[in-house]
């Protein structure tokens, strides 16, 4: 690994004190390697800001992002995120799986941040770069005191995770939603076990996160699901997407969103070589898929709307119960986390326009109220 850039990290803008064997690390407090993470290197950083503004223009549904973490444990080769990396002058393949870099002032300086008056409450979304949930958030415990700091300044918020560590904070969730309004949403796709070890080593079993679901709902949350990424010629069977949905279904989710693979730089890249490796005969098809760039070919999108919207219905996932496939008017393809034009499945995002939910309000109420809220015209594919 070279030289890693810090400064974008640092709390102040002064000299400091300059840890011994790293001249130039401003914004690096220590690098540690720890048993349960071998191979893996975690820089412990001092924040400068805790809240990210989405540029003017987007149109995601939120207005700022936290991200406790850069880099990801998960090592999904399809991440969207991994080009972030290079911004750290470290690469957007291994180094993003084993480089993590750790914000271990991110509560405190989020706490300063929402008091300060000029903070309008605006939705806060996290898991939109990398996963807060990811398994270095078992050493760090930064969460709860996210979630507590939003909470107590009255900030609406969302979650988006793989990680079926947030089962840990489901009751503070809860607890949370109370005062605030709260969305909480989980991404699946892959259910072959091979396959899952393969391309996602280190993501909990679809099977653990639909548990995730379960607690979620079961603590009277809604969670909108992203089936998400649909693999061409590997996870788009018929049989595959039936079962999906209807565990899905099962599990109590809220709304539910099928996203077929993009493929950004940085993600591209690796994907591409571990697909020539392990499925040879399917490079041909990605290349004519994908010849438009980071997104499939209108084509698809449509056939995979086709293949999957009386599926949806099947199991009670159809848009009015806020599920959808994305891509069936054939528009350029968006709305995925970290793209514009986002249609998130029910429940994933705080309710649109609700006020606080007072203390004594069942909590049950709120994940059924997010089922029969759900956008009708949600039928919207990538």
């Amino acid at each position: 690994m070279g030289t890693v850039r810090w400064d974008g990290q640092r709390l102040d803008d002064g000299d400091g004190t300059l840890l011994p064997g790293m001249p130039s690390a401003r914004g690096l407090l220590r690098s540690v390697e720890v048993p349960e993470f071998p191979g893996v290197t975690l820089h412990e950083v001092l924040a400068r800001s805790a809240l990210n503004k989405v540029p003017d223009g987007s149109r995601v549904p939120f207005s700022y992002t936290i991200n406790p973490y850069r880099g990801c444990l998960h090592a999904c080769l399809y991440c969207y995120a991994r080009s972030t990396h290079e911004y750290l002058d470290l690469d957007a393949g291994r180094d993003f799986d084993t480089q993590i870099v750790v914000k271990t002032n991110l509560v405190e300086v989020l706490r300063r941040e929402l008091a300060k008056p000029s903070w309008r409450r605006e939705n806060v979304a996290l898991g939109t770069n990398t996963d807060p949930y990811q398994r270095a958030e078992g050493r760090y415990r930064l969460m709860p005191g996210v979630i507590r700091a939003l909470a107590d300044s009255g900030t609406p918020f969302s979650v988006l995770t793989k990680g079926n560590l947030a089962r840990r904070d489901v009751p503070l969730l809860a607890s949370a939603a109370q005062e605030v309004p709260v969305g909480f949403g989980v991404s699946l796709a892959i259910w072959d076990e091979e396959l899952h070890a393969s391309l996602e080593s280190g993501v909990p079993s679809p099977r653990a996160r639909l548990d995730l679901v379960r607690a979620v709902t079961d603590a009277g949350l809604p969670c909108g699901v992203f089936l998400a990424p649909v693999l061409p010629g590997l996870t788009d069977r018929l049989a595959d997407l039936d079962t999906a949905l209807e565990a899905i279904a099962a599990a109590g989710a809220t709304g539910v969103t099928v996203v077929p693979l993009h493929l950004r730089p940085g993600a591209r890249e690796w994907f591409s070589a571990w697909l020539a490796r392990e499925h040879p005969s399917l490079v041909g098809r990605y290349r004519q898929l994908y010849r438009g760039g980071a997104y499939v070919t209108a084509e698809y999108r449509s056939w995979l709307a086709a293949r999957v919207t009386p599926l949806l219905h099947r199991h009670g996932l159809d848009a009015q119960r806020g599920g959808g496939a994305r891509g069936v008017d054939g528009e350029a393809p968006a709305g995925v986390p970290g793209d514009d034009q986002a249609a998130f499945p029910a429940g994933s995002l705080p309710p649109a326009g609700s006020a606080p939910v007072p203390a004594a309000a069942p909590r049950r109420g709120r994940a059924r109220a997010a089922r029969e809220e759900a956008a009708p015209d949600q039928l919207v594919l990538l």
